[in-house]
Parts: C-alpha cells; sequence; structure tokens
C-alpha cells in the first residue's frame, strides 16, 4: 500500500516534460513506431519464410517419414533406394511405406510462356499421400498419362488458367518440352523456395523425369499400427536400416526444415540482421530525443540535486520519459505492421501473419530498446554539479 500511495502522490514529471514539447513528443513517437515497423516486418518475413517453407511437410500423410542421411531440406532431399522403405516394414509396428519423389521444376505459364519455378511431387495415386481434400478427391484424374493437378496459391497472374480448370476445360502447358493437361487444382500456397507446386502419379513424374529411376525415391511415408510409438519405432529404424537413410517423427521433419533453414540458410540471417538493424535504429532515436531533453533541463536537475533529490529519482524521470515513449510508439507501430502484412499478403501471396508471441517479443524489445536509450541519456546527469551550474 505504501508503494501505490507514493506512485499517486508522485508528481509525472517526465510525461509533463514530454508533454510540454508536442512536436517533439510526436518524432520521438514516429522513431519508435519506424522502429517497431521495421522489426515486425522482418519478423514478419522470416515467420512467413518459415511457414510456408513447411506446408507441404505437414500435409504428408506418414506417422514416420524416412529419408537421406545427405538430405538438408525439401528442396535438397537428396535420394536413397526404394529397397529401404521394404526393409522399414520389417519393423514391428510398421503396416505400410510409400515412395514419394519430388524435383523442381520450370513449366511453362499456359499463356504468356513465362516459366515458373515449380516444386513437383510424383505420388503413388492408389494411396492417400497427401492430406489435401483437392489432392484426395482427384487422384484418379492424375492416372493419366501427363495430367497434373495446379497449385491455385501459385504466384504470378493464374487468374485465366483457374477459371479454365474450375470451369471444367483442360488447359495444356509445357515442361521440358513435353506437354501435360492441367485437369485439377489444390490449394498450397507459395513460399521463398518455389513459386508453387504441382501434383502427379509416380509414373507421370518418371515420364517428367527420364533420367530418373524407379526404384531411386526422394521421401518415404511410413504409416504405424494404432497404440505404437513413434519414437521407439523411428529408434528401431535408425538401429536396423543402413546409414544412409535415417527416420525421423513428421513433426521432426518440420523442425529439421526449420532447423535447417534458421542454420544455414542466407535468408534467415537477413531477416535477423534487418530486425537487429530496427533495433539499433530505434535506440539511437529514443536515446537522441531523452539526450536533448536532459540538455534542455539541465540547470532544472542541477536544481533538484541542490535540493537534496538523489540520483536515482533524476533517473527515474529519465526512465519514465523512456517508457512512456515506449508506448506511444508501440500501438501505432502495430497497427501499420499489420497492415503492411495484409499488403505484402496480397502482393506476394505469402502468409504472413502476427501471432500474439510476436507481438509479445517486440512489445518487450521495444520496452529494453527505449529503456538502454534512458540508461544511456541519464549518463550526463551523473556529471551535474549545482556549484558548477550556479
Amino acid at each position: 500500500m505504501g508503494i501505490l500511495t507514493s506512485l499517486r502522490r508522485r508528481t509525472p514529471l517526465g510525461w509533463l516534460q514530454l508533454r510540454h514539447d508536442w512536436s517533439r513528443l510526436l518524432v520521438a513517437m514516429a522513431g519508435i513506431t519506424f522502429a517497431d515497423v521495421l522489426i515486425f516486418t522482418q519478423l514478419g518475413f522470416m515467420g512467413g519464410f518459415f511457414e510456408t517453407s513447411v506446408l507441404l511437410h505437414r500435409k504428408f500423410n506418414g506417422d514416420i517419414v524416412l529419408i537421406s542421411s545427405e538430405a538438408r531440406n525439401l528442396i535438397n532431399l537428396g535420394t536413397f533406394s526404394k529397397r529401404r522403405l521394404f526393409q522399414a516394414q520389417d519393423i514391428d509396428g510398421i503396416t505400410d511405406a510409400t515412395a514419394v519423389y519430388t524435383a523442381m521444376k520450370d513449366w511453362k505459364h499456359p499463356t504468356t510462356q513465362k516459366k515458373t519455378n515449380m516444386f513437383m511431387v510424383g505420388m503413388d495415386p492408389a494411396k492417400k499421400v497427401l492430406l489435401l481434400p483437392d489432392v484426395i478427391a482427384q487422384q484418379d484424374a492424375i492416372k493419366l498419362p501427363d495430367h497434373v493437378l495446379f497449385d491455385r496459391g501459385t504466384r504470378g497472374d493464374y487468374t485465366d488458367v483457374i477459371a479454365q480448370v474450375e470451369a471444367g476445360n483442360t488447359v495444356s502447358t509445357e515442361i521440358d518440352r513435353r506437354t501435360v493437361q492441367v485437369t485439377g487444382l489444390l490449394e498450397v500456397g507459395a513460399s521463398f523456395m518455389a513459386d508453387g507446386f504441382l501434383i502427379t502419379s509416380d509414373q507421370n513424374f518418371l515420364r517428367l523425369f527420364p533420367r530418373r529411376a524407379s526404384n531411386v525415391v526422394n521421401l518415404g511415408l511410413l504409416q504405424l499400427e494404432e497404440g505404437k510409438d513413434p519414437i521407439q519405432v523411428v529408434d528401431h529404424l535408425n538401429q536396423h536400416l543402413p546409414d544412409d537413410v535415417q527416420a525421423m517423427t513428421k513433426e521432426d521433419f518440420v523442425a529439421y526444415e526449420i532447423d535447417y533453414l534458421r542454420s544455414q540458410s542466407a535468408i534467415s540471417f537477413v531477416f535477423t540482421l534487418g530486425s537487429l538493424m530496427g533495433f539499433i535504429v530505434g535506440v539511437v532515436i529514443v536515446y537522441q530525443i531523452l539526450s536533448t531533453d536532459v540538455n534542455d533541463h539541465t540547470e532544472e536537475y542541477a536544481t533538484f540535486k541542490a535540493m537534496g533529490y538523489q540520483q536515482r529519482y533524476l533517473l527515474g524521470i529519465i526512465l519514465e520519459q523512456a517508457l512512456i515513449l515506449s508506448a506511444f510508439g508501440f500501438a501505432p507501430g502495430l497497427g501499420l505492421s499489420m497492415g503492411l502484412y495484409g499488403l505484402i499478403r496480397a502482393a506476394i501471396a505469402i502468409p504472413i501473419t502476427m501471432p500474439l508471441s510476436r507481438v509479445i517479443l517486440v512489445f518487450i524489445l521495444n520496452i529494453i530498446m527505449c529503456t538502454m536509450s534512458g540508461a544511456i541519456a541519464t549518463r550526463k546527469l551523473q556529471a551535474v554539479d549545482p556549484a558548477d551550474m550556479f
């Protein structure tokens, strides 16, 4: 109660000084807002980068994933012998194993002939490989030679193509001088690594990649008996199978991709560096504002010292200003960032969202940013001597 009473009786000198010069306050708010928007944007791009990179991972229908030991991420999975899938079925608890073929491929826009970087998946149309309703409903269509399903979320202007397919028409285009028919649509979405996705049968995939052998695959999806512990089965698989493959749960497969991108991707480094620059910009801006305020009121602070006020009281005034600026600058920064996220989603088809965890993180960084600036600005107060001022 004593602390609350003391706070209620305390004169808010920090706020009064900020309010005294509205132009300076607005400039400070604008600077903090800019820094927050920069941080939000960089973290948003990085979050969108990670999320779009695992869109397909989450849709694979498998309790356990088998990949090459040399695999780095989904785009660079490497290959392994299909024999490993048959060997995996010897492990107790494995009920089924499905081979998946993957590759990046340029394909031509049916109208403009502009090339688009697509990620292609070849799968057994008799099995439920992808947990996508559109794919499950159209698996019979991709059994036909040179027939593919096209991602309606592909980056670029495909409005006419999508409209024709939705109307029941077949759209023809070309992949490596081979004509393919788009007979259906699915919904995955563009990512930083691919403009979109194409789904076809394993046989069609091998026709489009004649140099690929059918007994060499990129990914294996393993199904477990109900009640089996996937972690124990993964351990048995890794002990039983040769070292050229590695088994992991689907959740670990997602984490494996994100860990690789976080540690090895240059894009991740760029976005992290951008966030750090935003933080530094905010520190500099707030410091300049608070430092100017201290210079303008040096005599007043010296008077407080002469009256017997302790140094911590004066420091409290500066920190109070820093926290007020932090709160006033964060709110518009959050609002502008949410609007900017919407523009980015519409412009480049990247699903950038604003999770609560990011809001809390940036708010904490915002407080640290302003507090650091206030702490640096208060160094001048420690050297103030009333005897020298008067």
